[in-house]
């Protein structure tokens, strides 16, 4: 399949998954397989509230928006957008390069870490691939693959809501491309033991690429946490997602970025649609240098989760062991009623998440935010 055919391939699939049930392809033939909103605009998603007041614990967004100094330099580089950001996006591309101790030719960036997911979902997923995923987990991955054709092989989670890793490795075959492995996992924010975690990766990567997303890497407890970059650095069949979204405020800025071998990150590379924009990339660019802000980012996410963990546990509620910037907790309600109540209370929570249909997201916001959170809460559970 040549570029232009591949192209119009994704549009009409795109194309379908955003029309919903029932829609056709150009061509007559039924739609693609259904993708997940996750990585749908939000507009599609019918997020936007009517009430501008609305307190947004839905989409795990860094309540602190980005640094003082990554928003001055974003404003001065608005100065610059008539040019493309071919400067900007090398020197960005060298930071990062310095900061995962690789060479450049091991970096790959997108708009966000899902266009990194959704070129490896395209790479490994064209042409019958078959991505191995736990379910439920970030799917901009296995969905993407899923309408270019992939079979997803959904493992279930332990019944301590963490990845099974054991079963994961027994359904990696000759027939599977990739496994993905979201860690912490969205949205149970749980995480696996880190030296499981290396010897899963360094095992089944004879098999298949392992994908690993550490999109909420910098929130884990210093004693749980285990990056995956090191195997990257150690020649593994191994990518690494990163963003700029979460520790970092800049989620509407849409930077992100894998790490992979060089012949991974060309493998991967042709499929990306575009380039980061140059606002976007002087910013992320600052906010790397920033090293107080990533500090007290993750402090005020840390002290937000403990704060609603100690309220969950009051009120006797259940909940994983989040490691992320998110908590998962079971409401013991069906959650399109729970949302709805509170939405009521002017509180925006997670969206479904199959099979846990009775269980809800909580994004962290500033402590204010969580205060509201807990009063509603109290009001509706």
């Amino acid at each position: 399949m040549d570029r232009r055919e591949w192209m119009k391939q994704v549009g009409e699939t795109a194309a379908a998954a955003v029309l919903g049930t029932g829609a056709q392809l150009p061509d007559g033939s039924s739609e693609a397989p259904s993708a997940d909103a996750s990585f749908r605009p939000r507009q599609v998603q019918g997020r936007v509230p009517p009430d501008e007041d609305a307190v947004l614990l839905d989409s795990n967004e860094n309540p602190l928006g980005p640094s003082p100094a990554a928003r001055r330099v974003a404003m001065d580089a608005f100065d610059r957008s008539f040019r493309y950001p071919g400067a900007a996006y090398q020197t960005l591309l060298e930071q990062i390069a310095e900061r995962e101790q690789v060479s450049t030719d091991h970096i790959v960036m997108g708009t966000g870490s899902s266009e990194v997911l959704c070129m490896a979902g395209a790479a490994y997923g064209l042409n019958g691939g078959e991505v191995v995923t736990a379910k439920p987990s970030y799917n901009g991955l296995s969905g993407y693959a899923e309408g270019m054709g992939a079979y997803v092989n959904s493992v279930p989670l332990t019944e301590d809501l963490t990845l099974d890793l054991e079963q994961m490795d027994r359904r990696t075959t000759a027939s599977t491309s990739l496994v993905f492995v979201c860690n912490p996992n969205n949205p149970t924010g749980t995480v696996v033991d880190p030296n499981a975690l290396r010897a899963f990766a360094r095992e089944v990567s004879r098999r298949a690429v392992v994908f690993v997303d550490e999109a909420y890497y910098e929130f884990i407890d210093d004693d749980k946490q285990a990056s995956a970059v090191d195997l990257v650095r150690d020649g593994e069949n191994v990518i690494v997602s990163r963003t700029f979204s979460k520790l970092f405020g800049m989620a509407g800025l849409r930077i992100g970025y894998g790490i992979a071998r060089p012949d991974i990150v060309e493998r991967i590379e042709p499929y990306s649609m575009g380039m980061p924009n140059v606002v976007g990339l002087h910013a992320a660019s600052e906010s790397l240098k920033d090293t107080e802000f990533q500090e007290e980012s993750r402090r005020k996410i840390v002290e937000a989760r403990e704060y609603t963990t100690d309220v969950l546990d009051d009120m006797g509620m259940d909940y994983a062991d989040s490691q992320a910037s998110f908590v998962f907790f079971r409401t013991g309600q069906d959650i399109t009623t729970f949302q709805k109540k509170m939405a009521e209370q002017g509180v925006q929570v997670g969206r479904p998440f199959p099979p846990y249909t009775d269980w809800c997201r909580v994004s962290m916001g500033t402590m204010d935010q969580i205060k509201a959170f807990e009063s509603a809460l109290r009001t509706v559970a």
